[in-house]
């Protein structure tokens, strides 16, 4: 694909999503901008939450994976949709019967000060180092296949590609987003489909054979009932169910979609039938992974030691033209529903839990929330670079790692607050969620030896979230006890 191609594609690509941004963005306010002033229909959020859940990070790393682990992934999904349940029946009531706009606002009204700025200081940081992993995939994307060869250098790529976000998002915010993601979905599920289908035509298989083929296949492994493997079906079910809880039920980001609902009951539909098509969604990018291998082995193809690398390398080398343009589209597409609504919710977090937004002017919040969107877009920029110098891994297995260590304290604080009636000792909460984690990577480091070969994966989180519960148990008293002591303070 030459790369006057690829920039035409580019193009065409975001004038789309800059004339949706021109439709839905006339006579916005800063109720607009955080939830799409409460009006978005569950079924379009439910379709364009899939994009902005998946990221450009799935889009490469799940189908390269399967040469390692096989679709034991799966696991990890069916923990995703018990997670999903929770949020629907235990988290969405919570947020809408508090009538929230930032999530973090409960941790307030549950355990106070500190405990609140804690909470969103960690989504911030969790967030901002997420969204940087996922984008700094499609940046270097877009470098391999257009910028190397006009000799633009990857700062510059960034650049771009936080500056097209920018573009499209600075003004309708959240109402935008919302059906900037419908269309983006729309452009990777079509992209994933005619991957499989071009693959599966290059392999002579039909649908039927296809699905024998790779039920037949080494990859067509789903189970893996090995206690000490780290891809143990236990490890990998209640690690789902806590990154879903964690990632979209805690996770500013996610929720913003669904309090754009008009009620909790469009909401909880949405988020059961999102649920639902997640599920589906991965087994045909699972099914496009295994397609690859298959394809590999059958022309005798060396493959890239990465994963990582594998389907933009066939894509862009040794399928016709539609896979390589399918591919381009695909990554844009995903990588951008993901990061776009992760810009908004930043600049949402940190305007209404840092800047007290409450307490001021509608032209006061609309120069602030311009100012902190160019902000945010600045720093994820950076991290992006740093994240180039660093990488060495899978970069899905980045992502969730960084949620293990990072989410955690916040699976701690909500667990605490919804399921136990005592109250904390505030002012010590901040060192609490800082000591957790890194008791988690000490011990995660040293398992090996100190728990009979035992290797943690992503299950991180849960130990993290464990330690952050036990270190709030020991700060706290009954409500009564509480009172009394600060009243003789």
């Amino acid at each position: 694909m030459s790369p006057t191609l690829i920039i035409s594609l580019i193009i065409g690509y975001f004038c789309i999503l800059i004339f949706i941004s021109f439709l839905t963005s006339g006579k916005t306010d800063s109720d607009t901008f955080f939830l799409a002033n409460r009006k978005s229909p569950w079924y379009v959020v439910a379709f364009g939450m899939i994009g902005a859940t998946l990221s450009g990070v799935t889009f490469v790393s799940v189908p390269g994976m399967v040469r390692d682990v096989q679709f034991t992934y799966l696991q990890l999904v069916l923990g995703y949709l018990a997670g999903y349940f929770v949020i629907a029946l235990v988290l969405l009531p919570l947020y809408y019967r508090l009538n929230l706009v930032s999530i973090y606002t409960y941790l307030e009204q549950r355990f106070g000060f500190w405990s609140y700025k804690t909470g969103a200081a960690f989504f911030l940081l969790s967030r901002t180092l997420g969204s940087a992993i996922r984008l700094f995939l499609v940046a270097s994307v877009l470098q391999l296949a257009v910028f190397d060869e006009v000799g633009l250098p990857f700062s510059a790529t960034v650049g771009i590609t936080i500056l097209l976000i920018w573009a499209y998002t600075f003004r309708g915010g959240m109402k935008t987003i919302i059906w900037t993601d419908t269309f983006q979905t729309s452009a990777m599920l079509l992209a994933v489909a005619v991957s499989i289908w071009v693959v599966s035509d290059e392999l002579n298989l039909s649908f039927q054979g296809m699905v024998e083929t790779i039920s037949a296949s080494e990859y067509g492994t789903v189970f893996n009932w090995d206690f000490k493997a780290n891809t143990y079906f236990l490890k990998q079910f209640f690690a789902g169910a806590f990154i879903t809880i964690v990632m979209t039920g805690l996770d500013q980001d996610m929720m913003q979609k669904n309090l754009s609902c008009k009620n909790l009951p469009e909401a909880q539909k949405n988020m059961f039938w999102f649920s639902v098509l997640l599920v589906v969604v991965n087994v045909m990018f699972l099914s496009l992974g295994a397609l690859l291998y298959l394809y590999a082995a059958s022309k005798g193809i060396a493959l890239p030691e990465r994963g990582d690398d594998v389907f933009p390398f066939l894509a862009l080398n040794y399928f016709p033209g539609i896979v390589g343009i399918a591919f381009i589209l695909g990554i844009i597409a995903i990588a951008y529903a993901s990061a776009d609504s992760a810009l908004t919710s930043l600049t949402t977090s940190f305007c209404v839990d840092f800047l007290n937004f409450k307490e001021r002017s509608e032209h006061e919040r609309v120069r602030l929330r311009y100012f902190v969107h160019i902000g945010f877009s600045v720093m994820i920029a950076l991290v992006i670079l740093a994240v180039d110098a660093l990488n060495s891994q899978s970069l899905i297995a980045t992502v969730l790692q960084v949620a293990g260590y990072t989410y955690g304290p916040l699976l701690g604080l909500y667990t605490f607050g919804l399921y136990t009636r005592r109250s904390v000792r505030d002012r010590y909460v901040p060192a609490i969620c800082i000591v957790a984690p890194l008791l988690t990577y000490l011990i995660s480091a040293n398992s090996v030896e100190w728990l009979y070969g035992y290797q943690f994966g992503f299950e991180v989180l849960i130990l993290n979230g464990f330690l952050t519960f036990t270190g709030l148990m020991a700060i706290s008293k009954r409500e009564t006890e509480l009172e009394l002591e600060e009243g003789e303070l």
